[in-house]
């Protein structure tokens, strides 16, 4: 085994009893394939109400390649990454979610390209079954949106599977803002990417945990993370709209003074009031956003607490050295 490379499979994992024995047969038969390769399997229980975590105990009874990180509630999944980042010990880490919707057999495939010198090997969806046409819609929409006005490129169509170079690790555990759009930092953190296409299959058991709020929710960060145009669109609105209500004062002063005004007009006053409240108030949502990412970050709170790591209740007294828990 000495000389041999590592590499590590992250799995966030959040109620995922009903798929955990397929996902981890499914996995060993990839690993079989691979003999030249060390392998550490590292679920992240992220605050599972169900048998997750018992069903994730009993797999590393029966094989020392599991390893776990139980965190002490639910984080959330962008959350959950970087904590298993922070723990996972290989020289490459893939991420994959429990679902089965991303297939364990493009494994080889991806550390074929690693070891020909890519650091980041993404899988890109070439389909996606499963999912209603909404969902696929307001996705393609929202990746197009957000190349158009993000700074750095992001990978339409593309989830968090994929494969990530220690050095690529090491970048991210440097990122510690407390909302989290990972996606789109696999972009900024730069390093020679590469692509491969599949097709999703639909979840292997289980629901989703993305409802449309989620989604909805996610993509603000998204937004808000990698840009500053709504600032700079509200702004712009703010400058259109001004320049409109001066030209239209200018001609109603004009209009009154050369040819007098009988009646008063209600309903333009009206509308021009309402126009100009909704505008106001659009670019006081946008604002907020911003100032809220800005109050929690000032906070400088621990990204998340461990509970327990392979069965060692963790003292959480250092969270910036969590990762330098000894490893059994």
């Amino acid at each position: 085994m000495i000389g041999k490379k590592k590499v590590t499979i992250l799995v966030p994992a959040y109620n995922e009893e009903d798929v955990l024995q397929q996902l981890y047969s499914r996995l060993i038969n990839v690993f079989n394939t691979l003999p030249l390769y060390k392998f550490e399997l590292l679920f992240i229980n992220d605050g599972s109400t169900d048998e997750t975590l018992p069903k994730i105990k009993l797999l590393r009874e029966m094989d020392n390649r599991v390893s776990y990180v139980n965190l002490s509630r639910n984080f959330g999944k962008e959350t959950a990454m970087i904590a298993g980042l922070d723990y996972a010990e290989g020289d490459a880490v893939i991420i994959i979610d429990a679902d089965l919707q991303d297939p364990p057999e493009l494994i080889p495939e991806m550390i074929h390209y690693w070891e020909n010198g890519y650091d980041d090997v993404y899988a890109k969806r070439n389909s996606r079954s499963g999912e209603t046409w909404i969902k696929k819609t307001t996705a393609t929409a929202f990746y197009r949106l957000l190349e158009k006005v993000a700074r750095v490129p992001i990978q339409r169509d593309t989830g968090d599977f994929r494969l990530l170079d220690r050095r690529c690790v090491d970048a991210l555990r440097q990122l510690r803002e407390t909302q989290r759009y990972t996606k789109g930092m696999f972009s900024w953190i730069g390093f020679n990417k590469k692509e491969i296409l599949f097709d999703r299959d639909p979840r292997a058991a289980g629901e989703t945990k993305w409802n449309y709020f989620k989604l909805f929710d996610l993509a603000i960060e998204g937004i808000t993370s990698f840009t500053t145009t709504p600032l700079r669109i509200s702004a712009l609105f703010g400058c259109i709209v001004s320049f409109c209500a001066f030209i239209y004062m200018i001609w109603i002063i004009a209009k009154t003074m050369l040819f007098g005004e009988p009646v008063a007009g209600y309903p333009s006053l009206m509308t021009v009031i309402l126009f100009l409240g909704g505008i106001q108030l659009i670019s006081l949502g946008i604002l907020g956003e911003y100032i809220g990412r800005i109050f929690n970050e000032t906070k400088n709170r621990p990204l998340y607490f461990v509970d327990e790591y392979n069965n060692v209740k963790i003292n959480n007294f250092d969270t910036n050295k969590l990762q330098a828990v000894s490893k059994e």
